[in-house]
């Protein structure tokens, strides 16, 4: 039996149920074929205050529910995920043109996130501190009432249970705004994995919706705290919307991450590497490899070999044929992408691989001959685009890696490990991975990126703990002491 059927949200929001948006609805696109998937319901501001308020309304008797009851709805959710994992597999692979491997991979972390909250539902709830009086001092962490979270298009399965799935563990309600663009992988999946696992009504809220929307989630008196993942220019607008409503939020941004290959690497290793961080997921990944920094003993062979890669994918529809990259999320994306190449190419950069597209098929593209200054290199493309820069000196790859405003992965490649930390230790940068390349996901690993990339660690293992508790102080005496007055 299915979990989700189509004409069940048929223009629908899930708010208390499925009900009917006040704001429209329109259609979910296949990428890959332009076909209608179906239809969403479009939150408007009225949506989401209605469901802030009745999120807050439930979100009294969940704070104080049996931690084993919220630990329980959560390990059920990560059973159904497993157990319908096919079918939301082939939600992902046609709502977000994702291959199946990664689809996969999605469904197998979403599960994982639902275990790892459920095990946070059992955490301490804080620490008995020390104190100077005749009292006990404790640190109590509290739910913070309701979350706001807003999730993109590009693995938005990830990407929305990551935070959804560890606020309701730790005993909060959430309103959850994902992509228009994909709201069935991005949150109806999600509503109905809940809802199948127990979780009472009025918890969660799924309302697809525009930036309308996610102003109307920001600034609700009823939420506390903002997850937001997206990029970086859409963040900071609103970091300063929630700053000015006193607002906690958490912020997961863009990326334009290196990968720094040594002289000592294994350069066949390091090739096939290096094209599995840019073009996994057509380069529409957060952690995507978006420049390569190769030592000049062996950048020729290097970007030889990755053309030589990138002209062997295959691209094209991944639901029907065995493709190594799917298409781009839409048109828009797509000429952004190839604006990029082309001026690029333009500035003087030499086209190795690709640089053309089919449809919303972007060929898998290397560039030679590329300075710091141009498009390609000094900006995120959040496409499957390999910029080469070689170096010469350890010094210069410290620069080339730190001289970027983003901070979110980072690769060295190398034949001794040692040497490579060494070298991380003077790049600033949320994630560092030594012999591997930048995308890795893990939901006991605390994820965040710096600088421009976002607000640091906010999700995974124990930061969920400080992503989605307050901590109040709380002292216990056994006599009211005497004052002076």
């Amino acid at each position: 039996m299915n979990l989700l059927n189509a004409k069940e949200f048929e223009g629908q929001i899930y708010s208390g149920g499925w009900t009917e948006s006040r704001g429209g609805h329109v259609p979910i696109t296949e990428p890959a074929t332009g076909a209608e998937l179906g239809r969403t319901g479009t939150a408007n501001a009225e949506d989401v205050a209605a469901a802030a308020e009745a999120a807050a309304a439930a979100q009294r008797d969940w704070a104080t529910a049996s931690f084993e009851d919220r630990a329980g709805v959560l390990r059920r959710a990560g059973a159904l995920v497993e157990q319908h994992a096919d079918e939301l597999r082939d939600w992902v692979i046609r709502e977000t043109g994702a291959v199946a491997g990664l689809a996969g991979f999605a469904g197998g972390v979403a599960a994982q996130e639902c275990y790892e909250a459920a095990a946070l539902a059992s955490r301490p709830l804080g620490e008995i501190l020390p104190t100077n009086q005749p009292r006990l001092s404790l640190l109590r962490r509290m739910p913070v009432g309701v979350v706001g979270v807003i999730s993109p298009f590009n693995v938005p399965l990830i990407l929305s249970i990551r935070s959804v799935a560890p606020a309701l563990a730790l005993g909060n309600a959430v309103v959850l705004k994902p992509d228009l663009r994909t709201p069935v992988s991005g949150g109806f999946a999600i509503a109905a994995v809940l809802a199948e696992a127990g979780l009472p009504d009025g918890l969660l809220h799924v309302l697809p919706g525009g930036a309308d929307a996610g102003t109307a989630l920001v600034t609700d008196r009823h939420v506390r705290v903002i997850s937001f993942t997206g990029s970086t220019a859409t963040g900071r607008a609103v970091a300063e919307l929630a700053g000015r409503h006193l607002k906690r939020v958490h912020l997961e941004l863009g990326g334009n991450s290196a990968i720094v290959v040594l002289d000592d690497a294994d350069i066949d290793a390091a090739v096939s590497a290096g094209a599995w961080g840019s073009f996994l997921h057509q380069g529409q990944i957060c952690m995507t490899a978006g420049r390569h920094l190769v030592h000049e003993a062996v950048a020729a062979d290097y970007t030889e070999a990755l053309a030589a890669h990138a002209d062997a994918l295959p691209v094209g529809n991944p639901a029907t044929d065995p493709v190594a990259l799917g298409p781009l999320i839409d048109e828009g994306q797509r000429d952004k992408v190839h604006a990029l190449v082309t001026s690029t190419v333009d500035a003087g950069a030499r086209l190795a691989a690709g640089g053309r597209y089919e449809g919303l098929c972007y060929r898998p593209t290397v560039l030679s001959g590329v300075t710091p200054d141009m498009p390609a290199y000094a900006q995120e493309v959040f496409g499957p685009v390999a910029p080469v820069v070689p170096f010469a000196t350890e010094d210069e790859a410290v620069a080339l890696a730190a001289g970027s405003e983003y901070g979110l992965s980072l690769s060295i490649l190398t034949g001794n490990a040692m040497r490579g930390l060494a070298l991380a230790e003077r790049i600033p940068t949320g994630i560092v991975h030594i012999n591997d390349q930048t995308v890795n996901d893990e939901a006991v690993a605390p994820f965040g990126g710096v600088l421009e990339s976002g607000t640091g660690a906010r999700f995974g293992g124990a930061a969920n703990l400080d992503a989605f508790t307050d901590q109040r102080w709380i002292t216990m005496r056994g006599d009211i002491p005497p004052y002076p007055f």
